[in-house]
């Protein structure tokens, strides 16, 4: 008797977190996943990136069970924002009445939870390359290869600056809060690793592309005296904890997030856009993968909430997931881009003037309060 071909109800390109996350998402909805993640050869180098995860990226991953342990997942009690001049500003958990601001994620840890999360999923099959299905989604990241070769139109808008990532060990005890530096050269972010009482951060420093290759391969003490100084000795004498990495900055959208494609077997199919695939912000608030895991929230609930008779390839919902993922990306997209082109600016009355800004703001109340809840995904 001839064995039946796998169908599939949803292929995703891609097996970073945003694309695990929908292939679990949406195999709780009783959809037939596959899921394209290719063998890659195991990198010698620890991966120093961490993630702020605000609330409701939170609760996706719990409710999936993926959420990390403690100690891979510190909560941010506070934030200090430090301009070029003295400007100040500063969030607390305390006065927002939230557990904590966000959490910083090691990103190795989150991956490995979704992993075996996945591989435990009856509905979700790990793939080596595209299936047949009827809703293509890709969850490629910013070099996506399927979206070119969909033909969907990537408008980049490049930055100047390169950001360096790494970890420290640092002599004070962080408290739980996160620290952020804007300068003429750069902005600086510490963020909180290891427990509240941790003395571990992850370094995201982004600064003008002219001066990554100095800084990227510069002597562990020089990097160190330099990132102490920028950040005032806030956590003390600070030691190299990891290898440096490097990726350049970048805005961009795609012109469209889903449409329609013919299938090997000659079906009416669709395709659909999520995470860094559809849309790249600069990393200043740490919001990218929220708005990515946002991206796969909607979709899920959208395809949950169907007709009957719908396909989950059904255009009609997947120009809803569009439009409602673009409006949300816009105003922060907007406002990201804006402050990365004012602290870029070294003039000195463009200094006092964001200085005053950054003042005002302070003392602003319900905007700051209203920012904080926007960031939090409280909103």
């Amino acid at each position: 008797m001839p064995v039946m071909a796998q169908t599939f109800d949803v292929c995703i390109r891609g097996a970073g977190i945003v694309g695990r996350t929908l292939a679990l998402l949406l195999a709780r909805e009783r959809l037939r996943v596959a899921l394209v993640a290719p063998a890659q050869p195991k990198s010698q180098r620890k991966d120093v990136r961490a993630y702020a995860l605000n609330a409701s990226s939170r609760a996706v991953l719990q409710s999936l069970r993926c959420w990390p342990d403690d100690e891979d997942a510190t909560p941010v009690l506070g934030m200090q924002v430090f301009g070029d001049l003295d400007g100040q500003v500063q969030f607390d958990a305390a006065s927002q009445d939230v557990q904590a601001l966000a959490w910083i994620v090691d990103v190795p840890a989150l991956e490995q939870r979704l992993a075996e999360a996945v591989r435990y999923q009856p509905q979700v099959e790990i793939v080596s390359e595209p299936v047949d299905a009827a809703l293509t989604a890709i969850c490629e990241g910013r070099a996506s290869s399927t979206r070119a070769e969909f033909g969907v139109n990537f408008s980049v808008t490049p930055y100047p600056q390169h950001a360096i990532a790494t970890r420290l060990e640092c002599e004070i005890s962080h408290g739980g809060i996160a620290r952020q530096w804007f300068t003429p050269e750069g902005i600086l972010a510490f963020l909180p690793m290891g427990g509240t009482d941790g003395h571990e951060v992850a370094v995201v420093w982004s600064l003008e592309k002219s001066l990554v290759p100095e800084w990227l391969d510069s002597d562990e003490e020089s990097f160190t005296t330099r990132l102490q100084a920028i950040s005032q000795n806030a956590l003390g004498q600070l030691e190299l904890v990891a290898e440096r990495a490097s990726w350049p900055l970048q805005q961009a959208v795609a012109d469209r997030w889903c449409g329609s494609r013919a299938a090997e077997s000659g079906e009416a199919a669709s395709w659909v856009l999520a995470g860094d695939a559809a849309h790249n912000v600069h990393p200043l608030a740490g919001q990218g993968l929220n708005l990515g895991l946002g991206d796969v929230q909607a979709l899920a609930r959208i395809l949950q909430e169907r007709d009957y008779w719908r396909s989950p390839a059904d255009l009609k919902l997947l120009r809803q997931y569009e439009r409602e993922r673009k409006a949300s990306l816009a105003p922060m997209g907007l406002a990201m881009d804006g402050l990365q082109q004012l602290f870029a600016r070294p003039e000195v009355p463009v200094q006092m003037l964001r200085n005053w800004g950054m003042k005002g703001f302070e003392r602003s109340g319900p905007l700051k309060s209203w920012m904080a809840k926007q960031a939090m995904g409280l909103l």
